[in-house]
């Protein structure tokens, strides 16, 4: 049971018709967003100092179902912490990403593992950063994959895709009117990997235009993963607290 808690939550933490080839994006900033202008197209993402959250999901591996409930905490670019409960608010995990490190308590088994960040690449791909992870999380588009000259992006009025590859990484973008993303696939090429995440339900969270509904789809060599999540909470720019102690009679995973 411990690997496949591991296996899920680093993974997650852890593709046209007018399309045209695009080589740079522009970006400007209002109070709550940040606009990425692609050719004269523009792209609507969340700007944001720190963000937590909390999720109803439903996580479906190894033929099996397991419904919890998701704390999400991101300090923007430095820290993302999960914390993981089951029945009764029981806490069974609590996970701490870095750009160097990943950081994972099993509370069920006393266990306790700490990684430098490649170790996310066991399960992804090298192209994989801190900073994916936190657009995806975020349902922002990451700039990073942007910056590449292997872009094509086509405007049909009511949605957008963008299309490209970057760091042998194949990509590609949904957005809807808003110009914030329906759906992003990411594919390792010359890899039976993929990374999907599906986004709905937008709503206004104090200036900021969220997706209350994301499913992640994750799927690999002899392993998919599915994750269902549904917001309940979310507040940006506040104060956080990022706790993670290792008691003394917890077991290091090697």
């Amino acid at each position: 049971m411990w690997n496949k808690w591991a296996i899920f939550f680093v993974a997650i933490l852890l593709i046209s018709s007018c399309g045209t080839k695009r080589k740079s994006a522009s970006i400007s900033k209002d109070t709550h967003g940040t606009t990425v202008t692609v050719g004269n197209m523009e792209i609507n993402n969340l700007d944001f100092h720190s963000f937590s959250g909390r999720a109803k999901a439903k996580i479906e591996f190894a033929n099996q179902q397991h419904d919890v409930t998701l704390n999400f905490r991101i300090n923007r670019d430095q820290t993302i912490w999960i914390s993981v409960t089951a029945l009764l608010g029981i806490e069974v995990a609590r996970i701490l990403i870095t750009p160097d490190s990943v950081k994972i308590l099993n509370k069920l088994q006393a266990e306790y593992i700490h990684k430098p960040f490649n170790y996310i690449h066991r399960y992804t791909n090298p192209g994989i950063t801190f900073a994916t992870l936190q657009d995806l999380f975020m349902g922002n588009v990451s700039l990073a994959l942007l910056r590449t000259d292997q872009l094509t992006v086509a405007d049909s009025g009511d949605e957008m895709q963008l299309v490209g590859v970057k760091d042998q990484l194949s990509f590609q973008y949904s957005l809807n009117t808003n110009r914030r993303p329906k759906v992003f696939r990411l594919v390792p090429m010359a890899t039976d990997q993929s990374m999907e995440s599906y986004y709905g339900k937008y709503a206004d969270f104090g200036g900021y235009d969220f997706p209350q509904n994301q499913h992640i789809q994750l799927r690999g060599e002899n392993m998919k993963i599915n994750a269902q999540l549904e917001y309940n909470k979310v507040v940006f720019n506040e104060i956080l607290e990022f706790p993670f102690s290792v008691p003394a009679r917890y077991k290091v995973v090697e």
